[in-house]
C-alpha cells in the first residue's frame, strides 16, 4: 500500500532528474510542483484561517456573553460559523498533507533503486555483487538504512564500467533497463550524505575540497529551521491571534513557534541532505504563497466585509425607520394590529378561539338545561373572582369606599378590617352624614319660603 502511494511522487522525482540532469534543481522543482498541486487546498485553508481571524471580535463578544454555559456558547459559535461559512477545522487540516509527502520523498531519497529506479531486488543484488567483485563496494557490517545511496554514488562513479558489464552480458536474464546515472552532487554538496554534528572536530581544515562541502551540509539544518521560523512569524503576521486569548494558549502557540524549527534541524540531522534542501525550498514556496494569498484574500474579504456591513446598515436603517414610524403612529393613535403570519402561532390563535368557541357552547348548554330543570344558579357574591367565590375575603364590600353620604353597612367593614382601621372610617362617614343634614334647610323654613312666594 505504502508503495502505492510513493509511486506517484517517485514517477514525479524520476521524470524531473531526467529533465534537468541535477539532483538538487530536481528536489526544488519537487518542491515547486508539490506546492503548485497543493495550492487550491492552502488557499482554501488560508481563506478560512483569515475569516476565522476577522471573526475574533464577534467571537469574544459571544465568549463575554455566555461566560457562564458553555453548551450555549458552542451552539452559538457554531451559527456564527454556519452564516460566515466557515469551517474551523478546515485551516488545519490542509497544513498537515505535506508531512505524508514528506515522508514518501523521503522513501524515494533512502532507496533510489528500489523507489526512483523501480528496479527489483535481484538486480539490486546483481548490482552489490558485482561492485564489491569490482573491489568498489563494501557490504556494511550491519543493516545500513541508507545502502542504496551509498550503491547508487558508487554506480555513478563507475557508470561506463557497469554499462560495459550490462552489454557483455554480466547481468544476464535481468531486466537493467531502468538502471539510471544518478549524480546527486549540487553545489559542489553530495545530498546522498548527512550533515555531521561533530564536524567542527571531524573534518580536515587543511584541504578546502573537504572542509568546504562538510561546512555547507552541516549549514544545510540551520538554514531550514531559520526559513522555517520566518515562515511562522509570517503567517502569524497576516492572521494575527486574538489578543483575549489566555496566556496558556499564547505560550502554546510560543512553544510551537520553536518546536517546528527545532524539528526541521533534527530531520535535517539524520536524514540526507537532499531532504534538507526540500525543506528549504518549501519553506521558501510556503512564503512566498502566503504572502500572495494573503494579498488576494485581503482585499476579497475586505470587499464582502464592507458588502455585509453595507446590508447591515441598510436593514439597522430600515428598522430604526420602522420603530420611529410605529411611535409616531402610536402617539397618534393610529397603530394598527399587526397581523401574525406566522404558521405556528397562527395554528395556536386557531386552536385558542376554538377552544374559547367550546367553552361558550358548554355554558350555554348548562345554562340551557337549568333553565329547563328549573334551577336557579347561586347568586354571584360580590367577592368571586372566576370560579373562586371568595377570592376578595368573605367580607368583601364593593361599596366600602362609597361617597359620603350614602348609606353603607359597615357590618361587614367591621368583619373584613381591625378595630383601628375600621374606627376611622366609621367617623369619617358619620360626620360627613351630619354635615350634609345641617346642609338641608328645616320643613317649616321651606314652608315660609314657598308662602312668600306665593304672596
Amino acid at each position: 500500500m505504502w508503495a502505492a502511494i510513493t509511486k506517484p511522487f517517485a514517477w514525479l522525482m524520476r521524470g524531473l532528474y531526467g529533465l534537468t540532469g541535477n539532483y538538487g534543481v530536481s528536489i526544488i522543482l519537487f518542491g515547486l510542483a508539490v506546492n503548485v498541486i497543493l495550492a487550491p487546498f492552502m488557499a482554501q485553508s488560508k481563506k478560512s484561517m483569515m475569516r476565522t481571524s476577522r471573526l475574533q471580535p464577534r467571537i469574544q463578544e459571544l465568549q463575554k456573553r455566555h461566560a457562564g454555559n458553555q453548551q450555549v456558547l458552542n451552539e452559538e459559535m457554531q451559527k456564527l460559523y454556519r452564516e460566515e461559512g466557515i469551517n474551523p477545522m478546515s485551516g488545519c487540516i490542509w497544513t498537515l498533507i505535506p508531512f505524508p509527502i514528506l515522508i514518501a520523498l523521503y522513501s524515494v531519497i533512502r532507496q533510489p533503486l528500489s523507489r526512483m529506479m523501480f528496479v527489483g531486488k535481484e538486480v539490486i543484488e546483481a548490482v552489490t555483487n558485482f561492485l564489491v567483485t569490482s573491489g568498489w563496494y563494501t557490504l556494511p557490517a550491519k543493516a545500513d538504512a541508507y545502502a542504496e545511496i551509498k550503491l547508487v554514488n558508487v554506480l555513478h562513479s563507475h557508470w561506463t564500467e557497469v554499462q560495459s558489464a550490462i552489454s557483455s552480458g554480466s547481468f544476464a536474464g535481468l531486466d537493467c533497463s531502468r538502471l539510471m546515472d544518478v549524480d546527486f552532487r549540487f553545489l559542489g554538496l553530495n545530498l546522498g550524505e548527512q550533515p555531521k554534528w561533530n564536524f567542527f572536530t571531524s573534518t580536515d581544515w587543511g584541504d578546502w575540497h573537504v572542509w568546504l562541502p562538510a561546512l555547507g551540509l552541516f549549514l544545510i539544518p540551520f538554514i531550514s529551521a531559520g526559513l522555517t521560523y520566518l515562515s511562522t512569524k509570517i503567517t502569524q503576521a497576516t492572521n494575527p491571534q486574538p489578543a483575549g486569548d489566555s496566556a496558556q494558549a499564547q505560550a502554546t502557540a510560543q512553544s510551537m513557534n520553536l518546536m517546528m524549527p527545532l524539528m526541521s534541524i533534527w530531520i535535517c540531522f539524520i536524514m540526507p541532505a537532499a531532504m534538507g534542501i526540500y525543506w528549504i525550498a518549501n519553506s521558501v514556496f510556503g512564503i512566498i504563497r502566503d504572502v500572495l494569498l494573503t494579498s488576494v484574500y485581503k482585499k476579497k474579504l475586505d470587499a464582502e466585509d464592507a458588502e455585509k456591513n453595507a446590508r447591515r446598515a441598510a436593514v439597522e436603517k430600515e428598522r430604526e425607520e420602522r420603530r420611529l414610524e410605529t411611535e409616531r403612529l402610536r402617539a397618534e393613535g393610529r397603530t394598527e394590529v399587526n397581523t401574525n403570519t406566522n404558521k405556528k402561532k397562527l395554528q395556536a390563535q386557531e386552536k385558542q378561539k376554538s377552544d374559547e368557541r367550546k367553552a361558550a357552547l358548554d355554558r350555554a348548554d348548562r345554562a340551557a338545561r337549568r333553565e329547563r330543570l328549573g334551577v336557579q344558579e347561586a347568586e354571584k357574591p360580590a367577592s368571586q373572582v372566576g370560579n373562586r367565590r371568595y377570592a376578595r375575603g368573605r367580607a368583601y364590600d364593593p361599596n366600602r369606599f362609597s361617597i359620603p353620604g350614602a348609606v353603607a353597612d359597615t357590618s361587614s367593614v367591621d368583619a373584613a378590617l381591625p378595630e383601628e382601621d375600621v374606627l376611622p372610617i366609621v367617623e369619617e362617614v358619620e360626620s360627613a352624614v351630619e354635615e350634609t343634614a345641617a346642609e338641608v334647610p328645616a320643613p317649616e323654613t321651606v314652608a315660609e319660603q314657598e308662602a312668600g312666594t306665593e304672596e
